[in-house]
């Protein structure tokens, strides 16, 4: 596997049109009325618990399968850390449960599964394969799920092929690998129907990387690994140079990312800092910071005490947006006809979601949040899928989102602060209360 480092030009680092957030709060020509709009769902996943008993399963990013012919059929494939990898049937049922087992290799520990996303028909032994593909943070390297073709009617629908002795992704050796900083975020591009690729961050520290997948007779695996450094510290109106408060050793870091499969458009969400937009191949063009949480530019202090970050000063102002509440989480994509479609991205902070249209200068075009029918409000969302084609009951596509912690009825009260979940959401309904096309 051949390593290669890119460092963007220090030109390319500066930002520009950093707005204050009075400005920002003012409107404008064709900016969304303020407040979020709010949509209903009545289905959930059952509760996942991170504790001994239930195996240390908690919640955290889901991907969307749709099957070909059936849509019925459909699987809703989600990580639930050092407990595996959960999947849900379209009815949110669960079908099966895949413990995050040692990696395949000499050295391999019991994984746990960050991020996951879906490439469809790798050639895997000569046969068209759509394969799960996982972040594994004890491993440093991404596994790989082969999904059945009968899909929610399949006895195991997902099984691993994950090629022996993959390399790292960010580390040098085993000893690093346990330091914590290794893959987090993941997303899929597929740019023809010959190459696949996947997208990753570190977690700790501001680096993307990309992996090319490749396939054979003894499963899928990666090569040819590239790391780009992102913006860690930025100048701002006030002559000062602002750096995200972090513990300290640690970076500012980047999770939910999402790829436009029809420009090779990268967006990445850097949890303390906003959403990014950057080009594919990495290096090939400047990143562009789309949107701010509402509280950058404002100097923290770390107390080690609290472990917890509190501002210097409470009186300075911030020169963030209004649409992202740190952390800026989950990313995907809606597609619309041609190239239009809608960028999502879970406001963490706020327990809402953040849309912004696809083209142009991705303009925001407002927030939702997602309250509870007989089931509970989504809060503290962290990964999100959305699927534009039909699933099952759901004709105007499906929007899956992370909840956490998970209060539902049928929540254990007693084990309630180690519950998570996931929640359906017609995107039909997010579409009607945003007025989106």
């Amino acid at each position: 596997m051949r390593r290669r480092f890119a460092a963007l030009p220090a030109a390319l680092l500066l930002l520009s049109t950093l707005v204050p957030a009075s400005a920002a709060a003012s409107g404008g020509p064709g900016r969304p009325a303020p407040g979020p709009a709010t949509v209903t769902t009545s289905v959930e996943t059952p509760p996942l618990y991170d504790d001994e008993a239930g195996g240390n399963a908690s919640g955290d990013d889901p991907a969307i399968w749709v099957h070909p012919e059936d849509s019925g059929r459909s699987l809703v494939v989600a990580t639930a850390k050092e407990g595996g990898l959960r999947v849900y049937s379209v009815a949110a049922t669960e079908l099966q449960s895949v413990a995050a087992t040692a990696a395949p290799r000499a050295d391999g520990v019991a994984g746990r599964y960050n991020n996951v996303d879906i490439a469809y028909g790798l050639d895997v032994a000569g046969r068209a394969t759509d394969v799960a593909v996982v972040s594994d943070r004890y491993n440093d390297q991404i596994r790989f799920f082969a999904i059945d073709p009968a899909g929610a009617d399949a006895a195991v629908p997902l099984t691993e092929i994950t090629v022996p002795e993959l390399e790292f992704l960010f580390s040098p050796d085993r000893e690093t690998v346990a330091e914590d900083q290794t893959v987090y975020g993941l997303a899929v591009y597929q740019p023809n129907d010959h190459e696949a690729y996947a997208v990753v961050t570190q977690e700790g520290n501001a680096t993307i990387a990309t992996a090319r997948l490749t396939t054979g007779p003894d499963g899928v695996g990666y090569t040819d690994v590239e790391h780009l450094a992102m913006p860690s510290e930025f100048n701002l109106p006030d002559g000062t140079t602002w750096l995200p408060c972090e513990e300290p050793g640690v970076g500012p870091q980047l999770e939910g990312l999402a790829v436009d499969r029809r420009t090779g458009t990268l967006y990445a969400a850097q949890e303390d800092v906003g959403l990014w937009r950057l080009p594919l191949p990495l290096g090939s063009g400047a990143p562009r910071l789309i949107d701010k949480v509402t509280d950058f530019g404002v100097h923290d202090a770390y107390d080690p005490e609290t472990e917890e970050c509190a501002p210097v000063d409470l009186e300075a102002p911030s020169y963030g947006g209004r649409n992202l509440t740190a952390d800026a989480e989950g990313v995907d994509i809606w597609y619309g006809p041609g190239r239009t479609g809608y960028v999502l991205v879970s406001s963490q902070g706020d327990d809402t979601y953040g849309v912004y249209d696809l083209t142009g200068r991705n303009r925001p075009l407002g927030s939702f949040r997602v309250a509870g029918d007989g089931v509970d409000d989504v809060n503290g969302s962290d990964g999100i899928a959305v699927s534009n084609a039909p699933v099952g009951e759901y004709e105007s596509g499906l929007l899956v989102t992370h909840d956490e912690p998970e209060t539902g009825p049928d929540v254990d009260p007693d084990r309630e602060e180690d519950a998570t979940g996931f929640s359906y959401v017609h995107w039909g309904d997010v579409a009607k209360a945003l007025r989106l096309r």
